[in-house]
């Protein structure tokens, strides 16, 4: 008899959309808060939460089988990262929007996916308000996120002229000016998007260090002679040919010297694929139809548009960036 691999890695697979919706509604009745104070046996959980034991037993465990809780004697515990991102407004960023556009807009959504299979085609979101509020809210939660790693692990010290072109949340930008007080930002954002940009940068209290500006991000052409760039949440959001342009009108703003840093999903080469942005190229297509595209393809628009790339980061729970120099 040969031995026979056991079926762990694809079981594991095939129920994850259980643990998924486990913790969307581990989050929606506040269970990580109620554990967090104190209400860690599971007949303080269902009393907190207002769920019968019988749930809050299968939540409870549920989620310390996944390591988000612990459990000794009957007692949960909450672990570091539930802590940091799950107990509400004790939290570092509280991902419970993000959790929730998961749970009402992309998990139902992905019900489309064989249609999606089939015709390379998006799916009919259905939205009206109600569904863009928790749509909005959810994806400037993630970015949220994201943008906290951008700041923690992008090194833009000595950076003095900053563009932010074209992204969906000055989060990033916002995050290297505090780390660097010398660092003046010129936000170029399509239109309809400056109003929030320029809230943002008040409650950072940095207006006095930030333009604001409004353009067409596939045809802007910002003027100036910056040394840090940034393309943040663009490129999935335009075709092959207007990134290639988009590019091109970042470099004619840039000194020689200056660093862009573009951040997000790729598609990638490695040896081991990053599971992270492939499960979102199959988001992104049902959603809406926009675009993860292959590392490859973006590092050939910078390079043809004098763009020479000297890193790849990449974000815990986020996207990469990819990290260029003006030539």
């Amino acid at each position: 008899m040969t031995n026979t691999p056991d079926a762990a890695r694809i079981l594991d697979v095939a129920t994850g959309y259980m643990a998924s919706k486990q913790l969307f509604e581990a989050s929606r009745i506040g269970l990580f808060a109620a554990v967090a104070d104190g209400a860690d046996t599971v007949s303080a959980i269902a009393e907190r939460c207002g769920v019968s034991e019988r749930i809050a037993r299968i939540l409870a465990d549920a989620m310390a089988a996944k390591g988000l809780l612990t459990r000794a004697d009957g007692v949960y515990g909450v672990a570091p990262d539930a802590a940091a991102y799950l107990t509400g407004a004790d939290s570092a960023i509280d991902l419970a929007p993000f959790l929730t556009f998961l749970g009402e807009i992309s998990y139902p959504h992905w019900l489309q996916f064989s249609h999606t299979v089939d015709t390379t085609e998006p799916g009919d979101l259905q939205m009206d308000d109600a569904r863009w509020a928790t749509f909005m809210a959810g994806v400037m939660t993630y970015n949220a996120l994201h943008a906290q790693e951008f700041g923690r692990l992008v090194d833009l010290a000595g950076a003095a002229k900053a563009l932010d072109f074209g992204g969906l949340s000055a989060g990033f930008a916002l995050a290297v000016m505090a780390q660097n007080p010398e660092l003046h930002t010129t936000f170029v954002y399509a239109p309809g998007f400056e109003g929030g940009i320029a809230e943002a940068i008040e409650e950072a209290g940095v207006a006095d260090r930030a333009v604001v500006e409004v353009g067409d991000t596939a045809t802007a052409t910002p003027q100036g002679e910056y040394d840090a760039v940034f393309a943040n949440h663009v490129i999935h959001r335009f075709s092959a040919e207007e990134n290639a342009q988009i590019f091109r009108n970042l470099r004619a703003a840039a000194r020689t010297g200056a660093t862009l840093t573009v951040l997000d999903f790729f598609l990638d080469d490695d040896a081991e694929p990053r599971g992270i942005d492939a499960l979102h190229a199959g988001e992104y297509l049902v959603i809406d139809g926009t675009v993860v595209y292959p590392e490859s393809e973006v590092r050939g628009w910078l390079t043809d548009a004098g763009w020479q790339v000297r890193e790849k980061i990449a974000l815990p729970a986020s996207p990469r960036v990819l990290v260029a120099t003006a030539v």
